[in-house]
C-alpha cells in the first residue's frame, strides 16, 4: 500500500481523506485504530497515529474517548471544497498557461473536455478539434 517518497504518515493520511471523499467512509462512521493499522500494514504504530493526528488537526476525524477515531461531521465536504480550489490553482491553472503557449483556444479547451468527460453525448467527440490541427491566433475574442 505505501510507496512512494512522501512519509508513511501522509499516504495513510490521503487514503483516509481518499476514502471520505469517495464515501467509502461516511460521516460518522468509526475508522481502523492505530493499532489495527499498524498491525494490518505492518507500520509503526506512531506512523499510523501521526496520520490520526493529522486529520484530527484538520477537523476530518474525531476521536471518541475509549471508542476510537470517527469522520467528523461535514468532512466531506471540507475535504472537497479544499481540493476542488488547490485543483484550479496547482492543476488547472498550469494547463491553461501551457494552452496560451500551444495557441490554444478556450474554445479548443471546452470541446476538448466536453469530449473527453465521461458525461459526455457520443457525438461529442466528433466535434472536438484534433490535437495536430493547426489552431488560430490566440485572441482576447476567443476567451
Amino acid at each position: 500500500m505505501f510507496e512512494g517518497r512522501e512519509p508513511i504518515y501522509h499516504q495513510i493520511a490521503e487514503a483516509i481523506r481518499g476514502e471520505i471523499l469517495s464515501g467509502a467512509l461516511e460521516e460518522e462512521d468509526q475508522v481502523m485504530s492505530t493499532t489495527q493499522y499498524a498491525t494490518t500494514y505492518r507500520i509503526n504504530p506512531a506512523t499510523a497515529a501521526k496520520a490520526f493526528a493529522q486529520l484530527v488537526d484538520e477537523e476530518v476525524l474525531y476521536k471518541r474517548r475509549g471508542v476510537g477515531m470517527f469522520v467528523a461531521p461535514g468532512a466531506a465536504t471540507r475535504l472537497r471544497s479544499a481540493r476542488r480550489s488547490a485543483f484550479f490553482t496547482e492543476r488547472l491553472d498550469p494547463v491553461i498557461r501551457e494552452a496560451d503557449l500551444l495557441g490554444l483556444t478556450t474554445d479548443d479547451l471546452i470541446a476538448h473536455l466536453t469530449a473527453h468527460r465521461p458525461d459526455a453525448p457520443h457525438d461529442a467527440a466528433a466535434t472536438a478539434i484534433p490535437p495536430d490541427q493547426p489552431r488560430n491566433q490566440n485572441t482576447k475574442e476567443s476567451r
